[in-house]
């Protein structure tokens, strides 16, 4: 017997000292948040006739945040559901609302209500990036294969019980509600990711084609920030992706994963449009590797890393210590596969793509994928996964791991009959135009959780091509993120961080403690952006403005053009101290 579903469609009562949560069954029951004391509890249905302030429908309780001025209860305000995987209903957080359990803030310092409003924008932030989805009674955060080898207690337990922790998004908000298993049907564990469920008709035959990517919350952050492994093996943006396909209650699935190089290694940004990546000498990077491995092995099975970062230029070191140890390791279970992407597809040679999957075909063979009949029986289990990466894991590996896809789709599809022998996915146009859309869709959402903006190459996954449109799109993004990873990145990292909980804000900061997110800025910071501007005007005016004297005016745009061009090049020496860097985790550090 299955664990009761969660509650959907709530009724939202607020009142001067509680929040009221009424759910839409007759259980007589409703959640009571108490604004004063902070208890939670069930109480009967009756509390509801206190005078109410307002009432209003909400659809799940994403947890509470502890900032400056107290405790705050966020809510999902709108949901759009996005489609059905095993009859449930998946959905996708559209909006939110943040209610403060204080009615008055009058008990913070003037400072402290500037802070308390940094630390509110930051988790609206975190709120508002694509994409949080759901289900009251699917566990999207287990794949297909792992929930049919189940046991019984298993699915009797709650949803937020047995979930994956490494995809539970909000599991440091939802602490309070999971410590009382009486409220297991209000406690909603969200997924960040994507997910897009989509019919396909091959051949006359309908058939459920679903992409579910699943982000890790473990060492989670931004492009540049968070690289690498930690010490306890979790890698920076780690992500699941699950494959399932549903064609008359035959199921198949496929599953990969992609993270970044398991190293000790950072590429913090310095103003430079690729800033050199940098191993840390004094870690163990075989420890680090091993760690990472071995729980992968734990949680998929055999790994076939494929790596597609360069073998030239900054990105060698990494290449050369990852296949080293790689190759030291000397895990049966572990097969290393390097391919330069960047040289093997230069001058538009996207075609080359095909040298990486004939080597890795026979390793698909061997890996295999879960395959389902309608009642129930288990014919086929996938032994082990490609885990692919590249520098940021995002664009060439989204390129690659499609590819593997739709080979597995196509040899699912033919097993079950909807493929005749010899046909593939290309031989039909919109199936075609989905499947491709879909993977470029997933691309450009992994893309802007962790580097800010959408994918590059998506031209080639949505076209099967490379384009001058797509180039320019390209140009136009890595512009896009060259500003966000140099300017507005440390926020970002500063919102994952509290919303997660890697840093808890305390109710005297700024008061018996400093304020993290006061720092004091170098005169650098200051002087050196002014006096380019400054100097750089002055040359333009100097070229602008005739002069009667050509030689005084060659003076000054001599001068000033020198004043430009030396002020620019201290910039860029100090490139670092002019970048937006993150204050909460350099506060966590010093207090441990």
């Amino acid at each position: 017997m299955a664990a009761a579903p969660l509650y959907e469609e709530l009724r939202l009562h607020v009142t001067q000292d509680r929040f009221i949560i009424e759910p839409p069954d007759s259980s007589k029951q409703v959640l009571v948040i108490d604004r004063v004391s902070q208890d939670i509890s069930l109480e009967s249905d009756s509390s509801i006739a206190t005078a109410t302030t307002t009432s209003r429908q909400i659809f799940g309780v994403l947890g509470v945040v502890r900032l400056l001025a107290g405790p705050y209860l966020i809510v999902i305000t709108k949901r759009s559901k996005v489609g059905e995987l095993n009859g449930d209903a998946i959905y996708r957080v559209d909006e939110t609302d943040m209610l403060s359990y204080k009615r008055t803030f009058f008990h913070l310092t003037e400072q402290q209500n500037q802070d308390n409003k940094t630390y509110l924008s930051m988790v609206q932030a975190v709120l508002q990036m694509p994409s949080f989805y759901f289900s009251y009674a699917y566990d999207l955060t287990h794949s297909l294969q792992r929930l049919q080898n189940t046991s019984p207690d298993f699915r009797q337990m709650a949803l937020h019980e047995r979930a994956d922790a490494r995809f539970v998004w909000n599991a440091h908000l939802l602490r309070e509600f999971a410590d009382q298993p009486e409220l297991g049907r209000y406690t909603l564990p969200v997924m960040m990711g994507f997910v897009s469920v989509r019919t396909l008709t091959i051949n006359k035959r309908a058939f459920s084609w679903a992409l579910v990517s699943r982000r890790s919350c473990f060492r989670a952050g931004t492009r540049y920030y968070v690289r690498g492994v930690d010490a306890e093996g979790h890698a920076a943006n780690f992500v699941e992706t699950e494959q399932i396909v549903d064609c008359d209650g035959e199921r198949g699935a496929f599953v990969q994963t992609r993270g970044s190089i398991p190293l000790y290694w950072s590429q913090r940004p310095n103003l430079r449009y690729k800033p050199t990546p940098v191993l840390d000498p004094a870690r163990a990077h075989a420890d680090g590797y091993n760690r990472h491995l071995d729980a992968q092995v734990v949680s998929y099975g055999r790994q076939v890393l494929i790596n597609l970062i360069d073998h030239k230029g900054p990105e060698k070191l990494l290449e050369r210590s990852f296949a080293g140890l790689a190759s030291a390791n000397g895990n049966s279970y572990v097969r290393y596969e390097t391919f330069d992407f960047h040289h093997e597809c230069r001058k538009m040679r996207w075609d080359r793509l095909s040298i990486l999957m004939e080597r890795i075909a026979d390793d698909q063979l061997r890996l295999g994928y879960f395959h389902v009949l309608r009642g129930g029986q288990v014919v086929r289990t996938q032994e082990g996964v490609f885990r692919t990466n590249c520098i940021d894991c995002l664009d060439r590996t989204n390129v690659v791991q499609s590819m593997i896809a739709r080979r597995c789709l196509e040899e699912q599809l033919t097993r079950f009959g909807v493929l005749a022998d010899g046909q593939t996915l290309r031989d039909f146009d919109m199936a075609t135009f989905i499947y491709n859309n879909v993977w470029a869709d997933n691309a450009d959402v992994c893309s802007i959780q962790y580097a800010g903006t959408g994918a590059l190459k998506t031209d080639y996954t949505r076209m099967g091509k490379r384009t001058f449109y797509g180039l320019l799109k390209d140009g136009w993004n890595a512009s896009i993120r060259y500003f966000i990873n140099n300017f507005a990145d440390g926020f970002r990292q500063d919102a994952m961080d509290l919303f997660l909980g890697n840093y808890v804000v305390e109710e005297n900061e700024g008061i018996t403690t400093p304020s993290p997110l006061q720092t004091e800025r170098t005169w650098r910071i200051l002087a050196l952006p002014l006096v380019f501007v400054a100097a750089l005007s002055m040359c333009i005016i100097s070229l602008l403005i005739p002069s009667d004297d050509l030689r005084e005016q060659l003076i000054y745009i001599l001068f000033w053009g020198a004043a430009s061009v030396g002020t620019l090049f201290f910039i860029l020496l100090y490139g670092v101290e002019f970048v937006d860097k993150p204050k909460l985790a350099q506060a966590k550090l010093k207090t441990e």
